[in-house]
Order: C-alpha cells, then structure tokens, then sequence
C-alpha cells in the first residue's frame, strides 16, 4: 500500500515567495518555478512503501477449541460430544441419530423426551438428556462398575467414564457383555467403532458427578 506524504517545510518556502511578489514579472516566474521543483523534489523523496500487513484471521467459526478442562466430567461429555458429533448439536446422521451425542430415538424416549424437533434445536435439552443418560447407564452397570474399576480386561484398563462412553455408544447391555466374557463378546456400531475403543479413549475421566439414577428422566423438556 502506498501512500504520499507532503513534507510541510515546504510551506515557509511558498510564504517566502509571496514575500518577494513585488520583483519584476521575470524573476517572480522563476521564482515561482524554483519553488514548485523544490516541492516536486520533496514530495518525490517522501513517496515511500508502507509494507502490508496480510489481514489476520481473529476468530475461524469452523474450528472449535475448548479449554483445558483436565480430566473433569465436563471435559469428559465434550470429549465424547466432539467424538460424535464435531460437537454439532443440529446434526442427524444417516442412521437417525441426532445431536451433538448422537441419541436414537429409542433412548430418548426412555429419558423422557418424545419431540424430537425440539430436542435438536435445544442444546440444554441435548445437555439434560446426556446428563440423564449417564445417570441411568451407570445405575444400571453400578455392579460392574464395582466389579471391573481398574481391572484390565482383554488388555484394556476400565474405568468408570470408560465404562459410560462405551454404554453410550453401545448401550448397557453390551458393555455387560464385554466386560463378563473378558472382552470375548465385543461390539462395533454401523461405522465401525468399536466398544474397546471407547474403553480406551475416554478411560480416566472424573465422572463422579453422574448421581446412579434407575429412573433418571429430563423432566418438562419442554420448558427446558
């Protein structure tokens, strides 16, 4: 980007020439002649370069970051959020699943919520029923939860947010199943996914905060 500036010491020079007007008509035109090369001269000597600066991105609404949560429950739910979702609470995959932790149908009616045009276009719905979901899933495995924390099972060390990622992804039933055949009777999902790797890439959260609730539900999803 360039920009001219005029150099203003120039001025005393064009007031000086107003001084010296009262010359015969020849001098004054070469004075005046003097003066405007002067002020060319000058102004040429001060055209100059700014160097640009490139426009700097501040804030890219594709990428999202967190902050350093540790190991905390709610580091715990947005870690399995962006695992299924990018953290996008509008999305409905090709199987049906919806929201930012990917609920069916099925398990949302268990929890109490049957609009599923409100649910996707509520996050704090969304966040209720993830809360509500755990709580039932870690009532339901409590048992094995006791039984198998910090025990290795087919090379995989469980822990309890180990545990409720995988119920979450392949419901209580499976987990059980794993966990009691010594991780013989494994399960995947229509992606792929397998429940070993929800053991592992979530094992070691503080998920503390999930009270076991057998009739855990988000009451009035409605007003929520």
């Amino acid at each position: 980007m360039k920009k001219k500036v005029a150099k203003f010491s120039v001025l005393p020079v064009v007031g000086a020439s107003i001084f010296f007007y009262s010359f015969s008509t020849n001098k004054t035109k070469d004075l005046n002649a003097a003066v405007l090369e002067e002020f060319r001269t000058v102004n040429e000597e001060l055209n100059f370069d700014v160097p640009y600066t490139p426009d700097v991105t501040v804030f890219d609404p594709q990428l999202r970051s967190y902050p350093q949560l540790g190991k905390s429950y709610v580091a715990f739910k947005e870690a399995l959020g962006f695992k299924e979702s990018g953290g996008d609470y509008s999305v409905v995959n090709e199987f049906g699943y919806m929201g930012k932790y990917q609920f069916g149908r099925g398990t949302l009616k268990l929890i109490g919520i049957k609009d599923t045009n409100l649910f996707l276009n509520s996050p704090d719905l969304q966040e209720a029923a993830f809360y509500a979901n755990s709580s039932r899933n870690k009532w339901i495995l409590r048992k094995d939860i006791e039984k198998f924390q910090n025990q290795i099972v087919n090379g995989i060390r469980i822990t309890e947010s180990g545990i409720l990622a995988a119920a979450h992804l392949a419901g209580p039933g499976n987990v059980k199943k794993f966990l009691r055949s010594n991780g013989a009777n494994s399960f995947s999902d229509g992606f792929g996914t397998s429940i070993k790797y929800y053991f592992k890439k979530f094992e070691g959260f503080d998920t503390s905060f999930v009270i076991p609730d057998r009739k855990a539900k988000v009451n009035n999803p409605s007003v929520i």
